[in-house]
C-alpha cells in the first residue's frame, strides 16, 4: 500500500492532531471529508472525530494503544464519554501535573515508555489504562518520549539522534525493533510528523524519500 504523505490545516505536523491505534484514529471534530477518508483508508480504521480541552491537539494530548486511552487532565467528561463509546476502550485522564499526555507516554499493545517526569500514580495509571508494562526512562537527556517516538505492534521510529545501540535499547523496552528517523525534512521529534499503527503509516508532506525509506524500515510497514 506504501506510506503516504498529507499535510492537515496547511501543516506537515499531523502527529500533533491525532492518535492512531490498528482500530480507530482520533481526529479533530471539522477535519475536511477527503483528508479523513484518506487517512483511514491508508491506516484500514475507524474515524474519531473529537477534541480533547476543546482542542484539536490530539495527538499531544493523548496516548492510545489497543487497550485504552490516556487524555490530558484538562479533558472534558463530555469528551471523555465521547470517545469512550466510539471506541469502546478504558479512557481515563491522566493524573499528573503535566498535561500533554500524548508526549509523556510511547505504547503499543505490548509495552509502554513513560517520561521521568511523571508521578508515581500517572505511571500506574499508564500500566492500568493501557495494559502494558511500563518502563519510565528518557530518550537521551530528553522527557518528552512520547514525542520523540512512535510505537507500533509492528516496529518503533526513534528520535534520530540515537546511536544504534541505544535504539535497541528502546526497542527492547517496547517490545519490538527500532531504528531512528527524522520527518519532515530533518526534524527530529518523530510523533510531531508522524501518525502509524501495525498496518501502515502517514507522513507529514515534509518528509523526504529517505526518510520515508527509514520510516518504513522502522515500522516494517
Amino acid at each position: 500500500m506504501g506510506l503516504h504523505l498529507l499535510d492537515i490545516y496547511r501543516s506537515p505536523n499531523i502527529g500533533i492532531f491525532m492518535r492512531a491505534n490498528d482500530r480507530f484514529l482520533l481526529l479533530p471534530k471539522g477535519l475536511a471529508q477527503t483528508k479523513s477518508d484518506k487517512l483511514c483508508e491508508a491506516l484500514q480504521v475507524t474515524a474519531v472525530p473529537t477534541s480533547i480541552w476543546e482542542s484539536r491537539l490530539l495527538g499531544a494530548l493523548a496516548s492510545m494503544n489497543g487497550n485504552g486511552v490516556l487524555v490530558s487532565r484538562l479533558a472534558e467528561d463530555a469528551e471523555i464519554a465521547e470517545i469512550r463509546s466510539a471506541t469502546g476502550l478504558n479512557v481515563s485522564r491522566l493524573e499528573s501535573k503535566l498535561t500533554a499526555a500524548g508526549n509523556l507516554v510511547v505504547a503499543n499493545d505490548r509495552r509502554a515508555i513513560a517520561s521521568p517526569a511523571l508521578e508515581p500514580r500517572a505511571l500506574a495509571q499508564v500500566k492500568d489504562i493501557l495494559g502494558t508494562e511500563v518502563e519510565r526512562v528518557p530518550i537521551r537527556e530528553y522527557h518528552q518520549v512520547g514525542s520523540l517516538a512512535v510505537a507500533t505492534n509492528s516496529g518503533a521510529a526513534v528520535y534520530p539522534g540515537l546511536d544504534e545501540a541505544e535504539a535497541a535499547r528502546l526497542g527492547d523496552l517496547l517490545g519490538v525493533s527500532a531504528y531512528p528517523t527524522s520527518v519532515n525534512g530533518g526534524v527530529p521529534y518523530v510523533a510531531s510528523g508522524l501518525v502509524a499503527n501495525s498496518r501502515n503509516a502517514v507522513a507529514g508532506s515534509l518528509t523526504t524519500g529517505p526518510e520515508l525509506v527509514f520510516i518504513t524500515r522502522a515500522l516494517n510497514v
